[in-house]
């Protein structure tokens, strides 16, 4: 599992002209889910995200989570995360099947809002993804579990 955490001072995604979500200040997150990924993957990420400090403090060092500054997050699905760019065209084939990616997608959604504020992109959907990287600050976080 994949995470791309961009610090942002707003962010939005569009579909069909329509906007569906949309934040300020907080975290916007590109999600991919490789081809043996689980809710463990989730479950460990979904915490490791809540708990990033990457927000500044009162003496301006990144000390604070995007929970302590009472921020929200975009969680955007990007299977795209997984491209193979060994030859000139990109191949998905280490990307999650769709439709169990979907699932795992709604899941870690749900987990992360227990804690937090959560909009999102849609599945599977052509997005268009506006956002306003504060810093700028981008992160990578990623996780899988051997068996």
């Amino acid at each position: 599992m994949k995470l791309v955490v961009q610090r942002v001072t707003s962010a939005s995604v569009k579909v069909d002209d329509e906007t569906i979500g949309q934040i300020d200040n907080g975290l916007m997150v590109l999600v991919g889910f490789g081809e043996n990924d689980t809710q463990k993957e989730a479950d460990y990420l979904s915490q490791k995200l809540l708990k990033l400090r990457i927000f500044a403090d009162e003496s301006g060092h990144m000390n604070k989570s995007a929970k302590d500054i009472e921020g929200k997050l975009l969680l955007v699905p990007q299977f795209t995360l997984y491209a193979s760019t060994k030859k000139n065209r990109p191949s998905f084939h280490k990307a999650l099947a769709p439709d169990v990616a979907t699932d795992l997608f709604d899941y870690f959604t749900a987990k992360c809002a227990e804690e937090i504020d959560v909009e999102t992109g849609e599945f599977g959907a052509y997005m268009e993804v506006s956002l306003v990287n504060d810093g700028p600050v981008t992160i990578l976080l990623e996780k899988e579990f051997k068996d």
